[in-house]
């Protein structure tokens, strides 16, 4: 399961903006994952509570947003939706495609609390 070691990664990248922001600690956590990041969601969501055990995010909430699969076709320039197994330009047909999106896993945004100035 190397959902792990990608929470671990993304929890090192918390911990970063955190510290940088002066915040004592983080309540959400927004990602982006495309069907062809390589990464499972729901392995994803089931990681996080082991790897921010013990960090600012301990008590963040995790939420996972999916990214559909896009393509840019070469041959009539259409962007369309396209399937995992099926990246055909959704107008013309042709097989002659650019993924667009999809294959990402994106942290959007975080939600932090700050320390008290005195």
């Amino acid at each position: 399961m190397h959902e792990l070691s990608v929470c671990q990664g993304l929890i090192s990248q918390v911990e970063q903006i955190a510290r940088r922001e002066d915040a004592e600690s983080v309540t959400r956590i927004l990602l982006s994952v495309g069907p062809l990041s390589g990464v499972e969601p729901q392995l994803l969501a089931d990681a996080f509570p082991i790897a921010a055990a013990g960090t600012v995010a301990e008590h963040a909430r995790l939420d996972i947003e999916s990214q559909p699969i896009r393509v840019k076709c070469d041959t009539c320039g259409a962007e369309t939706d396209a399937s995992a197994n099926r990246l055909l330009c959704g107008s013309c047909g042709d097989f002659r495609t650019r993924l667009v999106s999809g294959d990402e896993m994106l942290l959007m945004s975080l939600e932090l609390e700050r320390r008290e100035r005195a």
